[in-house]
């Protein structure tokens, strides 16, 4: 059965406010900035014109629990709006207990900055899956992806040790119903847009490798500790989802070129083999759903497989 994204995202509740304005708070407040479109979609897709979305998004900016800035790359007309909350509006969500807090506050400056674009190409890769849970009658909401969810990664117990971080630009828990089985998945989201160096994805594809098999040291109770540190976080080791965001605007061969690159940079580190991960692209992710071959992996047989990450005949655990 579908979740109701307005059951889902209602958290934090100000009072004087719509269902809707009130649902709208959390979710500008966890993803930091999103577009009126990418609004429509997660909260009022069923109607054609979201003319009483924007009629509360006015609400909440002119209550000063909100604002907005015109999106950079604008397409033709006038520009859309992207939103975000203020910091009277962070206040109203983070005070309420059921929150989970961020650290990380968006600005006016930081939300008319290059930044822009990558945060809205994360939030298109969520708006797909909720979209798609959607349609397939499985369950994804607008609050069931973070973004940039620090994991800690720490060589030796001296106070000199290396200190390391993997930051996924965003952790999605997913539910798949099928047959009257339900499979949660959680996938690692890592976006390029094409700007990222060889080098960069290089290193990030080592850090999801390390941590997979990162043990921390020290004690616990006593004893030793031999539990891998994602177990306190996950009932099994996430998925890795490679979205390359921009392919729209660029060739079939970049994209293969992009593809080919990412295969041969996992194949530099053994670790990497076990690691259940993939790419694919935004438009594909959009166009035909998680579910349908749209995924390459980076490991092994190279045949598209769908977001299970598992080639025919393989492990869908």
């Amino acid at each position: 059965m579908s979740v109701n994204p307005r059951e889902a995202a209602g958290t934090a509740r100000p009072a004087g406010l719509s269902r809707l304005a009130q649902d709208l708070l959390p979710a500008l407040y966890q993803h930091r900035l999103i577009s009126t479109s990418q609004l429509h979609t997660l909260f009022t897709p069923h109607v054609e014109r979201p003319v009483y979305l924007r009629q509360q998004l006015k609400e909440l900016r002119t209550a000063g629990l909100v604002d907005a800035i015109g999106r950079r790359t604008s397409r033709r007309g006038n520009p859309e709006l992207l939103w975000y909350v203020t910091a009277r509006g962070a206040d109203a969500v983070a005070s309420d207990p059921t929150v989970p807090r961020r650290g990380y506050r968006i600005s006016p400056e930081a939300a008319a900055s290059q930044l822009q674009a990558h945060t809205i190409a994360v939030v298109d890769t969520g708006v797909a899956f909720v979209d798609w849970a959607r349609r397939l009658g499985h369950e994804c909401s607008p609050l069931d992806w973070e973004p940039e969810v620090a994991h800690r990664i720490r060589d030796g117990e001296s106070r000199g040790a290396t200190e390391a971080f993997m930051m996924p630009d965003a952790v999605l828990r997913y539910t798949h119903v099928a047959e009257g089985r339900r499979k949660l998945l959680s996938f690692f989201v890592e976006v390029d847009r094409g700007t990222m160096q060889t080098s960069r994805l290089a290193a990030k594809l080592s850090a999801y490798a390390r941590y997979q098999h990162y043990i921390p040291a020290g004690r616990r109770r006593g004893r030793l500790t031999t539990r891998e540190a994602w177990r306190d976080l996950y009932p099994v080791f996430p998925r890795l989802l490679i979205v390359l965001a921009d392919s729209g605007r660029v060739s079939d061969r970049v994209v293969t070129n992009r593809v080919q690159d990412l295969r041969a940079l996992a194949a530099t580190d053994p670790r990497s083999e076990q690691l259940a991960a993939g790419v694919t692209t935004l438009q594909r992710l959009q166009a035909e759903g998680p579910f349908a071959p749209i995924a390459t992996p980076l490991c092994g047989d190279p045949a598209p497989t769908d977001v299970f990450l598992a080639p025919a005949g393989g492990s869908r655990a």
